[in-house]
């Protein structure tokens, strides 16, 4: 069974006992988080789609912390003219563990 969320802003697909990373969101580690803008579910090919969200359905997770992504470079020049700049960038996401859905 998988399912398709909403999460701060972004489609994510979602399976139960899988691990997921998420924009970073407000929480403790071991706190509990809930899903409730379900877009999709998939049960062995039963599949229920929301119009917009699917009523009566939610997904539970457990956050297990915060960590950065890979760095992503940034680098601007404007040719003939000697500018140049170089920046990095690294996005923080929150490990969440989804638990169930339904």
């Amino acid at each position: 069974m998988y399912a398709i969320v909403e999460i701060a802003g972004q489609q994510t697909k979602v399976e139960a006992g899988r691990f997921i990373y998420a924009n970073k969101l407000s929480g403790n580690d071991g706190d509990a988080v809930e899903f409730t803008n379900v877009l999709l579910t998939d049960d062995n090919g039963t599949v229920t789609l929301g119009a917009p969200f699917v009523s009566g359905v939610k997904v539970v997770g457990k956050i297990l912390g915060n960590v950065k992504g890979d760095k992503v470079i940034v680098f601007k020049k404007k040719r003939r003219k000697g500018y140049r700049k170089k920046n990095g960038h690294r996005q923080h996401f929150t490990k969440v563990l989804i638990e169930s859905i339904g």
